[in-house]
């Protein structure tokens, strides 16, 4: 009868957050790239004729993804399009703090969407053993009211879990003159 019962709150979407955590947490992974920018040097004014002198310094960034699938020969993580955008020396991190390089497969910022690749051969067995393909499920049949978890790389600190609802479907916002449209609102933190 308990059974039953977990079955039914399961379908309804309001499984406790640690069941959802345990399912879904081996296929997150924490993604973290290096970049150099150009930055102006103030010790240049003091230089001849008193130029600024460009300078170059690495910065490093970080974001969240999701495993997604795999071929005969790679992983494929979906992530968001800003994180690995002009990047180099991309990895992903797994589940069991296991860091692998990866590269970008395809990027489209005008939907700040990427697909990540990550060679097998350089995934150690126990790692595999130990991560999983997300299981996605259709947007289609979300509601208003309905719970969620949010499961990221907050701020480059590993993994973190938030929980909310869904506050609005169809939402559209506009970022650096770039329209998302289509989007679900959600008050999780994030």
């Amino acid at each position: 009868d308990s059974e039953d019962s977990k079955e039914e709150t399961k379908a309804k979407g309001s499984l406790d957050v640690s069941d959802i955590v345990e399912e879904a947490m081996p296929s997150i992974v924490s993604i973290t790239t290096k970049s150099v920018e150009e930055v102006q040097s103030y010790y240049g004014m003091f230089g001849q004729y008193g130029a600024y002198s460009p300078e170059q310094r690495e910065v490093q960034g970080s974001g969240s993804g999701i495993i997604i699938g795999k071929n005969d020969t790679e992983l494929l993580i979906v992530t968001n399009a800003h994180v690995v955008d002009n990047v180099s020396n991309l990895k992903c991190v797994f589940v069991d703090d296991q860091s692998v390089s990866a590269t970008v497969k395809g990027s489209k910022s005008d939907q700040d969407i990427a697909v990540v690749a990550v060679s097998l051969s350089d995934i150690p067995s126990d790692t595999i053993s130990k991560i999983a393909i997300a299981e996605l499920a259709d947007s289609d049949t979300i509601a208003v009211g309905q719970q969620v978890v949010a499961i990221g790389n907050a701020l480059g600190e590993g993994q973190s879990v938030t929980n909310g609802i869904i506050s609005a479907l169809d939402r559209s916002i506009t970022v650096n003159n770039v329209t998302f449209s289509g989007l679900i609102m959600t008050n999780a933190a994030i």
